[in-house]
């Protein structure tokens, strides 16, 4: 008679896939856009709810950076509010690294169209980002106290700039549409 043995036996030690956080940006002031950037609506939803769609199939958890917004993890900017797209990168990094993820991937809420591919490509590489669209990137949670600091001294506070010093890699893709005025808006809604 056979002996009996457990299925775990024959499965090779598991190691759990690093987790990703994503992260919406959307701690700015929208002056040029003249309203509540985030809740404005494209395609019958608002932009931080396309957002929401285009990072959840590819992460583990989604947070929105510098506002709140219903069913959202709400993270501040660091080290404070008003520095920009890197205050908010730089929150997020804190944030994860705070949570025990591995690296963010993160997008404006005011880009309600971007390819899976590119985040694909970029979730492929250490730390990358769109060249055509700096917000956009994977970021190391390892790069976290860089990017405090950065947000913190740099005047500029350049995401491009910060994105270079850490030796991200730089991905092109053009053609990304970026909502900074309603007029951005109507052009996208009339494509």
């Amino acid at each position: 008679m056979p002996t009996s043995t457990t299925c775990s036996a024959f499965l090779p030690d598991m190691v759990p896939a690093p987790r990703v956080l994503g992260a919406i940006i959307a701690g700015g002031a929208a002056r040029r856009f003249g309203s509540d950037k985030g809740a404005a609506l494209f395609a019958g939803r608002a932009l931080i709810d396309h957002a929401v769609a285009t990072l959840a199939p590819l992460v583990d958890d989604v947070a929105i950076v510098g506002r709140k917004w219903v069913g959202l993890q709400s993270v501040p900017d660091r080290p404070g509010p008003g520095l920009g797209p890197m205050g908010g990168i730089a929150g997020s990094l804190g944030f994860a690294r705070d949570m025990d993820y591995a690296g963010v991937l993160t997008m404006g809420c005011d880009t309600p169209v971007v390819p899976p591919a590119l985040l694909k490509r970029l979730l492929a590489e250490d730390a990358a980002w769109c060249t055509d669209n700096p917000v956009i990137g994977f970021w190391p949670v390892r790069s976290a106290g860089e990017a405090l600091a950065y947000a913190a001294s740099d005047p500029k506070r350049s995401v491009r700039g910060w994105a270079s010093s850490i030796g991200a890699v730089g991905i092109a893709w053009p053609g990304i549409a970026n909502l900074n005025t309603p007029d951005d808006l109507a052009r996208l809604e009339a494509r």
